[in-house]
């Protein structure tokens, strides 16, 4: 599990408190899709009081509408849900510093966490984490990774399986009809799955489609944080607009990233590039 070590910045500079976690602990699942299990990547204290602050507000489950991005119900998802507040306290806060440790991606890119529980029956069909409409591409792009935590040990059935990959692992009965079709990972209690919705170039990989597998027996809590190519809830120019959104954008147009990375640099027509005023494209 990660751990917290106090450092100084610089001589005499202010103390800082730097997560870390254990590289030791992770399993690597999956080249298509990226995916990765961090094995107690929670400590019990810290699951139990996600459910302790989501338990009595927690509200049917919605997804995006595809043509208007918009918040709909539907019987795709059938969890309960909410979102707590980014650094909501002291644990939430460490929790998401862990978070940004393990994936080298910035705590500022991550939307906040949200907490679901699937009762028996209960499930999240075949989907996408990336999406597919214009309105949510402008708060931070594309999704580019998922950390989902498991705060609960189920009996039977609430995996998270990848039915577009090529699994060779061998599953015996412990393992739900669902769960036996692809790359797949059990719930347990602190454990945390990590996969990328896009490939390294910033196109989307579709071998990213993911299920959550009906509870069959017991009760599923989880927790999860999407993380953005660029810093959520920061609308970006509706007409792309002449900008660098990153420091090193002149840096990487340097070394041939325009080329090399335009989806990301450059690019598409649903999500303007974060290096359009490097690549000079304006």
């Amino acid at each position: 599990m990660g751990e917290n070590h106090v450092s100084k910045d610089g001589e005499g500079g202010a103390i800082q408190q730097v997560v870390r976690y254990d590289p030791t602990q992770v399993i690597q699942l999956s080249w298509k899709p990226r995916a990765f299990l961090h094995k107690n990547f929670l400590t019990d204290a810290e699951c139990d009081h996600m459910i302790e602050l989501a338990k009595d507000k927690l509200e049917k489950s919605m997804v995006a509408d595809n043509e208007s991005g918009k918040s709909v119900a539907s019987e795709i998802r059938t969890s309960s849900g909410m979102f707590l507040m980014k650094g909501q306290d002291e644990i939430i806060s460490r929790i998401e510093d862990k978070i940004a440790a393990w994936t080298f991606l910035p705590k500022e890119n991550g939307e906040a966490i949200q907490v679901l529980r699937y009762q028996d029956g209960e499930k999240y069909e075949p989907h996408f984490d990336y999406f597919h409409d214009k309105n949510n591409m402008a708060l931070g792009g594309h999704r580019v990774a998922t950390v989902l935590m498991y705060l609960s040990d189920v009996k039977k059935g609430g995996e998270t399986v990848f039915p577009s990959s090529i699994d060779r692992t061998p599953k015996d009965d412990t393992w739900s009809a669902c769960g036996k079709t692809g790359v797949a990972v059990k719930p347990r209690k602190g454990d945390a799955l990590l996969f990328f919705s896009l490939h390294p170039s910033a196109v989307p990989d579709e071998a990213s489609l993911h299920t959550g597998c009906p509870v069959i027996e017991g009760e599923k809590w989880s927790a999860t944080k999407w993380i953005h190519v660029a810093p959520f809830e920061k609308p970006r120019p509706k007409n792309g607009g002449c900008v660098n959104d990153d420091d090193k954008c002149e840096e990487w147009a340097a070394y041939g990233e325009c080329q090399k990375n335009p989806a990301y640099m450059v690019g598409t027509k649903e999500w303007p590039g974060a290096c359009r005023k490097a690549c000079k494209l304006c």
